[in-house]
This record gives structure tokens, C-alpha cells and sequence, in this order.
């Protein structure tokens, strides 16, 4: 603004002097000496406000580049970080299984010297119920099967006998354990259904009953 301003002082100047060396009514001849320092004024002025707006471009682009350049390594940082994410999720469930592979080792080393069977037993069952404290504490848990109705988003079944005892298509045996992650199923239980009377043991049951009664 300061460089406007005394530009526009200099061809105000140059204007003043030109109408005082101008006789009423005349204009200033061409090739003259005041329309050469017009002439000289308007030039610079230009050049000033070209060399203003070049500052301004290379100000402009510098931004950009640091911009581009920050944004590179916050994408960097991001990918980084998705990719150790992904490959390392598992990393803190590990380190609490860490404690209960100790604990199998410890136990594997005083099994050749111990002698009462039962001592063996409860340090086997406190390792394992440790082991599924943790996954309980995970969000994993076991899928209670036997005695529910079969369910084909829990259960696999395997094959089908005949129960009495308990109503059609009720789970009578668990042959794999299943298991839910949080509210997901990771793995189906394999079980064994009870199966649905036939027509035969319907009617067999009924004449041995009307026997009895007999």
C-alpha cells in the first residue's frame, strides 16, 4: 500500500509539473520530457505491483508445499499405524496367556517326581481355571449346550438317537465344546440331537401301555 501510494504521489508530481509547463488548452507533445516520466512512473508502478504479487505466489506455494508435506506424514503415520494395528492386535490377549504356558511348564517338571495323583489333578484344574478366567475376561465364553434345544446358529449336530427323556431335538450330548466371542459364535458346538418318535414306537408304546392296563 505505502509503494501505491508514492507511485501514485510520482504520477501526480510528474502531472502537476506537466500542467505547469503546458499552456491552457495545450496537451503534452508526444516524445516530450513529461510524457516520458509518465510514461518511466507507470512502468515502475507495474513492475512494483508484479514484483508485490510474485512475492505473493512464492509465499503461497511455500504454504502448499508444507501443507503437502505435512499431510504425506500424516498419511504415513496413519498407515504405520493401521499396519502395527493389524499385525500386533492380538498382542496384549498373548502376554496374559503367557502366565498360564508358565504355570503348564512348572507343572510339567514336578509331574515325573510326583507320587499322589490327586496333587497332579487340582494343579492341572487351577491352571485351566486360570486359563479361562482369561478368556472370560476377554469377552470369549463356553457354549452351554446339553439339555437346550438344538439351535443351527450354535450347534452342529452330528447325528440323532433316541432319547425319551427328553423332548425332540433337544442336545443330549456335547461332543465339541462351541464358543461366543462377545456376541458372536467363532465356533459351533457339535452335538448329538435327540431325534423325533416314530410312528412305530408311538404305536408300540401305546399297545404296551393299553397292555398294562389290561
Amino acid at each position: 500500500m505505502k509503494d501505491e501510494k508514492k507511485n501514485n504521489q510520482r504520477l501526480n508530481d510528474v502531472e502537476d509539473q506537466e500542467i505547469r509547463e503546458t499552456q491552457p488548452g495545450e496537451q503534452p507533445k508526444p516524445g516530450s520530457e513529461s510524457e516520458k516520466q509518465i510514461d518511466e512512473a507507470l512502468v515502475q508502478s507495474y513492475e512494483e505491483k508484479i514484483n508485490q504479487l510474485n512475492e505473493q505466489v512464492k509465499e503461497l506455494n511455500d504454504r502448499f508445499l508444507r501443507k503437502a508435506a505435512e499431510f504425506e506424514n500424516y498419511k504415513r503415520r496413519t498407515e504405520n499405524d493401521q499396519f502395527n494395528l493389524l499385525n500386533y492386535a492380538a498382542e496384549s490377549f498373548i502376554l496374559k496367556l503367557l502366565p498360564v504356558i508358565d504355570d503348564f511348564e512348572r507343572s510339567f517338571k514336578h509331574i515325573q517326581d510326583a507320587e499322589d495323583i490327586s496333587a497332579i489333578k487340582n494343579g492341572i484344574k487351577l491352571v485351566y481355571d486360570k486359563f479361562m478366567k482369561i478368556l472370560n475376561d476377554s469377552g470369549v465364553k463356553k457354549m452351554e449346550s446339553v439339555g437346550k434345544p438344538f439351535n443351527v446358529e450354535q450347534h452342529d449336530a452330528l447325528l440323532q438317537q433316541k432319547d425319551n427323556s427328553v423332548p425332540p431335538h433337544t442336545v443330549i450330548q456335547e461332543v465339541e465344546t462351541g464358543y461366543i466371542y462377545k456376541d458372536k459364535v467363532i465356533r459351533h458346538a457339535k452335538v448329538i440331537v435327540s431325534e423325533e418318535p416314530t410312528s412305530e414306537t408311538d404305536n408300540g408304546s401305546k399297545n404296551n401301555k393299553e397292555g398294562s392296563e389290561n
